[in-house]
């Protein structure tokens, strides 16, 4: 009754195929909610706000005049993954961080990829997050992306693609499995009888993770995560992840370096740190090396780490792999370092900095999208068809006086969904952001964060921008 009038409209719809049918993988889910009624699921859905709200499960807002703390807005309806298609996914993942690890691992050693000039050198050299300070520096199990967030997108051809990847400090996995925990409260007998993977051994495949990568010779590695603190966007994951994987969560100054051996306060006095996952850039970890102001780091962290004696996840470097310059060129290091085609194509791209490719930009600007190199969240970003002719000039400006700087895509129409509003299920666009881990082994959560954009017609799923998420799940089967 819920969806009765739900319409799929001309857009690729996750549920319903082009001929108005119900997608096999979603006819088991559908069958038990269509057993629903909409005050039960209106109660369902308000119990689950409420323990949001106890739970403190929030994302903070920078500058907003209305409050910086949110929660974050959560769909009763999942996202269903048939299991043929997420083998796909999967395998596309584990092939993309494999090559961007070989990648990394190159360009801070004997640069193979710009030496036979499959990348120009200009791209890697000039860009804001390559280290050169780590350039022959050997990063612990020669990994340096441990954690990624991939996002992915469908066109309307419902191809998945790739949007960009997070090789930094991504987040999003904490509401992936509070999602999950809330819906086994709301509708506990459906997950055995639709066949959904579970994710909740993330926490523990993490924290493995974190141990394989311990400095070598440490046994029983003490491993902590390090945050900005609770101002951060993400700070209830940090939290949260530190809780689950039985860890102490530390900020900067609860940490302090001797003889180049990392060690954190405690009230029995100063006790080793192995291993540091870190929630915070590059340019803060440091104020011997990085940035002077910073008051988030660790005086004297980059010589423990050089030294040997302390591990970190992600490695220092990592950002050069977040540059949205640089994925444009990911499909060309998957044939350079692992001689095979990608399994998940890259959205097409264009570079401004390419004098023809520059001249394409801004003769279309009203018809694509633009980002800047280093900025997320949906911030830095035009979106040629919805924006104002002075926002499209601002851009033009900004781009001809650094066109290093931006990257620009067709509009993408993004898969939409059925998705709760006030006049009842309407389709919402959405993305996914898979996590992947890449340690002894490359584990990657059955699902991932499903993103959505709430408000109507807006393709922006980000959280700062409006969006909010859903539970997604991965069947065992394909029905």
């Amino acid at each position: 009754m819920l969806l009765d009038n739900y319409c799929a409209e001309d857009f690729f719809d996750e549920m319903v195929s082009e001929s108005a049918n119900v997608r096999n993988h979603y006819q088991k889910l559908l069958t038990r909610f269509k057993q629903l009624q909409a005050e039960e699921f209106d109660e369902k859905r308000q119990a689950i706000d409420a323990a949001f709200l106890r739970q403190g499960i929030t994302f903070n807002v920078y500058g907003d005049s209305q409050g910086a703390e949110r929660i974050f807005p959560f769909d009763l309806f999942p996202r269903v993954i048939p299991a043929k298609e997420w083998e796909r996914i999967e395998a596309g993942l584990v092939q993309r961080i494999t090559a961007l690890n070989l990648f990394l691992h190159d360009i801070y050693h004997q640069q193979r990829i710009l030496k036979e000039n499959v990348i120009p050198s200009f791209y890697v050299l000039s860009g804001k997050h390559f280290r050169r300070e780590f350039v022959n520096f050997q990063v612990p199990k020669d990994i340096y992306i441990h954690i990624c967030g991939t996002d992915l997108i469908r066109g309307k051809d419902g191809r998945y693609m790739v949007l960009e990847d997070n090789g930094r400090c991504p987040s999003g996995v904490s509401y992936v499995l509070e999602n999950r925990r809330a819906m086994k409260r709301a509708f506990p007998e459906w997950f055995e009888n639709v066949g959904v993977r579970p994710v909740e051994n993330y926490p523990a495949e993490l924290l493995t993770m974190l141990h394989h990568i311990a400095p070598q010779g440490v046994g029983d590695a003490t491993v902590v995560l390090l945050t900005p603190g609770p101002y951060n966007s993400a700070y209830f994951e940090h939290t949260y992840l530190a809780r689950q994987m039985g860890i102490q969560i530390v900020e900067g100054r609860d940490l302090v370096v001797r003889d180049t051996k990392v060690y954190m306060r405690t009230t029995k006095g100063l006790q080793r740190v192995h291993v540091i996952y870190r929630r915070i850039d590059d340019d803060f970890l440091d104020p011997t090396v990085f940035r002077k102001d910073s008051t988030l780091g660790v005086p004297g962290l980059i010589n423990a780490y050089r030294a040997g004696n302390v591990s970190l996840a992600n490695s220092i470097g990592t950002g050069i792999a977040d540059d949205k310059v640089m994925y444009y060129f990911v499909p060309r290091m998957i044939k350079f370092y692992l001689d095979q085609e990608p399994i998940l194509e890259n959205v097409p791209t264009y570079l401004a900095s390419e004098e023809s490719d520059r001249k394409y930009i801004l003769d279309h600007l009203e018809e694509l999208v633009v980002k800047a190199a280093n900025e997320s969240g949906g911030y830095g970003m035009l979106m040629g068809p919805k924006a104002t002719k002075g926002e499209i000039e601002e851009f033009r400006t900004r781009i001809e006086a650094d066109p290093r700087n931006y990257i620009a895509q067709p509009m993408i129409s993004l898969s939409r969904h059925p998705t709760h509003c006030e006049s009842g299920f309407e389709g919402r666009h959405i993305d996914l952001r898979p996590f992947v881990l890449y340690g002894e082994k490359t584990v990657i959560v059955p699902g991932g964060l499903t993103r959505v954009a709430l408000r109507k017609g807006s393709l922006i799923v980000n959280s700062s921008q409006g969006g909010g998420s859903k539970d997604t799940w991965v069947l065992y089967g394909d029905e």
